[in-house]
């Protein structure tokens, strides 16, 4: 024994060490929760039957409603609205849970407009008759989009509210009077407090994606919400899981809902192939023009607004046409930069994640976390930009080596299989994704007719200096 040790005494810091006794069993790994009941009412959805094919006449829609979805082209009703469409139209609360796509947005929206249709209702300023809460303005634009053309056919006037956008025109147009709002929940918050809108006479409350409210930090500006609604109203909420706090909205606000729920044809996960580049972090830039010269649409992943600049910056300097997009735009900026993406004029998207949930663009086929997500459910979410409707895509991780533990863990989470390499520029392995992708046209923008110069202001004339000061009549 060496001096100055005592038995027991730990060699790094001189305390006693805790020995294991022999006989300790070893500590079983914590169970995983029972699933709730509404967890087990969603399998059970899950589990039934497809229904018979309906028209959406016979899924009891107004004939008005029916007449105008033909003239669009649509005649038969998707897997979730021939679930939910019977229950909602009879004035239920409805529990869904359908991936993005499937047609949910109408699975809502449909039975919505018909019970404005059959209300009597005068259309009042400020006291909107139906209310549609989502997480992101993008979000709220598709959503406006799908059902104003079908409110308008009769006579359902439907507006957005969200941030980003003029506030002024906002308040306008809830004092002229609509009966559909459309929402994020900040910027409804906002209209609320300034008086600009009341809802005491919303009949119908929808929550779509209430998931990704809960993700973003919404969950008690969506209680403030539906507190200010009346109970006797129906509700219908939409949503992928029900952790964060969802269970809770549905047990508190939902009055006996009818769950429905529809798997998707095939997991997306699976028609991805996922892929890990481990690099040093100074190489990092150079992998990414790399693989960002490709031909074919790029979305590149990020965790803060200016690293999205940042790296739509280096790229763009390297020759890429790339462009970003991010929480710090306004709403033309980002519209700006989603169609340049979607129309090809820009090959190459540099997004954040709260921005992605606005991101739907066909023939995508590869997306690379530059930065790695913060957890599982936003790697999964990030990567679900692509290998969308039936097609295959490709997901790379650029991981630097400190975090490819983490990155691994991640992984395993969201039960994907990875390929990893180590590579370098010009790497075999970054070759095969630098050189994949159908070509992609990139459409030159669109020039505009030069405006004339502005023509300078008449300036008012100058006084004389030896005109008299006028004297004021006495009273």
């Amino acid at each position: 024994m060496s001096p100055g040790r005592s038995r027991g005494s730990s060699p790094r810091n001189g305390k006693p060490q805790r020995s294991r006794p022999a006989n300790r069993p070893a500590r079983r790994p914590a169970a995983p929760p029972a699933p709730s009941a509404l967890d087990l009412a969603l399998a059970e959805a899950l589990a039934r039957p497809e229904p018979e094919p309906r028209t959406f006449g016979q899924l009891g829609l107004p004939p008005a409603l029916v007449t105008v979805l033909a003239r669009r082209g649509m005649h038969e009703p998707f897997a979730i609205q021939s679930r939910t469409l019977p229950d909602a139209l009879a004035g239920r609360d409805v529990l869904g849970r359908a991936q993005t796509g499937s047609g949910k947005t109408l699975a809502f929206g449909l039975p919505l407009l018909a019970r404005l249709a059959a209300a009597d209702r005068r259309r009042t300023p400020k006291s909107p008759y139906a209310l549609v809460v989502v997480p992101t303005r993008e979000l709220a634009r598709q959503v406006a989009d799908a059902i104003a053309p079908l409110g308008h056919a009769i006579d359902v006037k439907v507006t957005t509210v969200f941030g980003g956008a003029p506030i002024g025109r906002q308040i306008d147009n809830l004092a002229r009077g609509v009966d559909v709002v459309v929402a994020t929940p900040g910027r409804l918050l906002d209209l609320m407090d300034r008086g600009a809108v009341r809802l005491d006479r919303i009949d119908v409350t929808v929550l779509d994606e209430a998931d990704h409210m809960a993700d973003l930090g919404f969950m008690p500006a969506v209680t403030r919400i539906l507190d200010a609604t009346p109970s006797g109203g129906q509700r219908m909420l939409f949503s992928a899981t029900l952790d964060r706090g969802v269970d809770k909205l549905v047990t508190r606000y939902l009055t006996d809902p009818a769950v429905h729920a529809v798997a998707p044809v095939e997991s997306p996960v699976e028609l991805m192939d996922h892929r890990v580049f481990v690099l040093p972090g100074d190489a990092k830039v150079a992998v990414a023009t790399e693989i960002a010269e490709r031909p074919a649409r790029t979305l590149f992943f990020v965790r803060t607004k200016h690293g999205a600049d940042r790296l739509a910056k280096q790229l763009t300097r390297s020759g890429v046409d790339a462009v970003a997009i991010h929480g710090n735009l306004n709403q033309n900026q980002r519209l700006r930069a989603l169609d340049a993406f979607a129309s090809g004029r820009h090959r190459v998207l540099v997004a954040t994640d709260v921005a992605a949930r606005g991101i739907h663009v066909d023939d995508l086929d590869l997306v690379v976390h530059f930065d790695p997500p913060n957890d599982h459910k936003d790697y999964l979410h990030r990567s679900g930009r692509t290998a969308r409707a039936g097609a295959s895509g490709t997901v790379v991780s650029l991981v630097e080596p400190q975090q490819a533990r983490d990155v691994a863990k991640l992984h395993a989470a969201a039960a994907v299989t990875v390929e990893t390499s180590t590579v370098h520029v010009g790497h075999p392995a970054v070759r095969v994704v630098a050189e994949s992708g159908t070509p992609i046209p990139v459409a030159p923008a669109a020039r505009t007719a030069p405006r004339p110069a502005a023509r300078p202001a008449a300036r008012p004339a100058a006084r004389p200096a030896h005109r008299p000061q006028r004297r004021r009549r006495a009273s």
